[in-house]
């Protein structure tokens, strides 16, 4: 091979089918080659990170995680730096490491997208990259060693068990004393870590539903298997809680004493509250008890993906604010700014965290000694849903929502019999319809998979579970347009 000959990264994701979405660079694992993943790693340390000595990588359990990984770390030893390898570990871990040890960091995750794919996250030493660090990845030039993988990698504990003391630190000790949790385990790389965690702080685990093949969770639309799995076991257990992540630890999904899921912006917010942050950055998608609730000085709302919530993050801090928080729907929570409570410290940890929402809502319900499910009891009565029609092209998806979006005869012949009239849209991320009955239908094509994604509100669980339910039944049937 010519060792001269410059590549672009624009012809490699085009003819690999890798790219970027809502959240790293994601594809087909059958896409993500050697060649593939060796190349986006090289254009994240020479377009981003070009003076850096050392990077910090790691791993979720997907199958195809490990030689990505290895293909990862050729990348970065060619280019003269040292890799700090921490294996399978939970992203916001990782991310935690890096930002303490001021270096970038490179992980492999596709988070809760099916097993078939995969991607990679991209860390600078301040956090997650930005857009425009994106941008400059994907419009890269780079010279083509024609070596791709073989890297030997050894292993350090440091990254997760720094991420242990982080909250050992900051909970009191042994608060969870006389609760019974069950962990359902499946194949999240955060398992073992977060059944460990949780016996540190005294609680009973019972772990619950371990797999060794690849469950792609999804914390915004837990199937209905899962559904009756969680009722099923706090019945059988007699559970006070039950805690799962999705794949890589970063999106928790938490179940009160019924084995009911929290919707993950409802987690936030109580999270939000638990923290005492004055300022709440977070996706056009999440509830509107954030706003109801009263408990925020500001909220600020931006499109569906963390590069738009930290940004946002950003530009408040940058404003002088302070106990600025961000979440998403799914609800991972950023925390962009150090906390103080009751004498003890958390530092910013802006990545999305699984681990925190989880020990801060069990914080909370004992202190107002309440189970879990009360806290929510004392929210305004704002209920969220979602789903997706899976294996629905984004070229389509788009098609149809620009339809909708131009057309309210459109708008009124899908769902005008089922919603009423609409009273506003918003475009900010897909389309997001405000009835005049208040209740809400929000469209959007996935970031990470060829998904049709439907967020809905009411002043019910059941009604906004019936407003997805209608959209995506006749927009499936319906095809690319109304």
């Amino acid at each position: 091979m010519d060792l001269t000959k410059n590549i672009l990264l624009e012809d490699i994701a085009r003819d690999s089918g890798v790219r970027f979405g809502t959240s790293g660079a994601r594809g087909l694992v059958s896409d993500m080659t050697d060649h593939v993943c060796w190349a986006y790693t090289t254009a994240f340390l020479q377009e981003v990170v070009p003076g850096a000595k050392r990077v910090t990588l790691g791993h979720d359990l997907r199958p195809s995680s490990p030689a990505i990984a290895r293909a990862c770390a050729t990348a970065i030893k060619a280019r003269g730096m040292d890799v700090i390898f921490a294996g399978a570990l939970p992203t916001p871990a990782l991310a935690y490491f890096a930002l303490q040890e001021k270096m970038p960091a490179v992980m492999v995750t596709g988070s809760h997208i099916p097993f078939d794919r995969n991607g990679i996250k991209f860390y600078k030493a301040e956090g997650e990259i930005s857009k425009a660090d994106e941008m400059a990845i994907a419009h890269a030039t780079l010279l083509d060693t024609g070596t791709y993988s073989g890297a030997v990698l050894a292993t350090t504990a440091a990254p997760l068990e720094l991420y242990r003391q982080r909250y050992l630190q900051f909970f009191p000790a042994g608060f969870l004393r006389g609760m019974r949790i069950g962990v359902y385990q499946h194949s999240s790389v955060a398992r073992d870590f977060l059944a460990e965690l949780l016996t540190q702080f005294g609680a009973e685990v019972i772990p619950l539903g371990r797999t060794d093949a690849f469950v792609p969770i999804d914390t915004e639309a837990v199937s209905d298997e899962d559904q009756a799995l969680g009722q099923a076991w706090a019945a059988e257990h007699r559970l006070d809680a039950l805690l799962s992540t999705d794949g890589d630890g970063d999106r928790p999904l938490i179940g009160d004493e019924t084995g009911r899921w929290l919707r993950g912006d409802v987690v936030g917010l109580l999270c939000a509250r638990y923290l005492e942050s004055a300022v709440v950055v977070t996706p056009v998608s999440s509830t509107t008890a954030i706003e109801r609730c009263g408990a925020f000085a500001q909220v600020v709302r931006t499109r569906i993906g963390s590069p738009y919530v930290i940004a946002a993050m950003e530009a408040a801090l940058v404003a002088g604010q302070r106990g600025v928080v961000g979440f998403e729907a799914n609800g991972g929570l950023l925390l962009g700014d150090g906390v103080e409570r009751s004498g003890r410290r958390l530092d910013a940890l802006p990545t999305r965290d699984a681990v925190l929402p989880m020990l801060a809502l069990l914080a909370l319900a004992k202190e107002q000694g309440v189970p879990l499910s009360g806290l929510e009891a004392s929210l305004p009565s704002r209920f969220t849903a979602s789903d997706r029609i899976k294996e629905f092209p984004t070229e389509r998806s788009r098609a149809l929502i620009d339809h909708l979006a131009t057309s309210r005869s459109a708008i009124d012949a899908l769902l005008g019999d089922f919603c009423g009239e609409v009273a506003s849209q918003n475009e900010t991320d897909g389309l997001r319809l405000t009835f005049a009955s208040g209740e809400i239908v929000h469209l959007r094509p996935s970031g990470n998979a060829p998904e049709l994604r439907c967020y809905a509100e009411a002043e019910s669980g059941e009604r906004a579970r019936e407003l997805v339910r209608c959209a995506l039944d006749r927009l499936g049937v319906t095809g690319d347009a109304p």
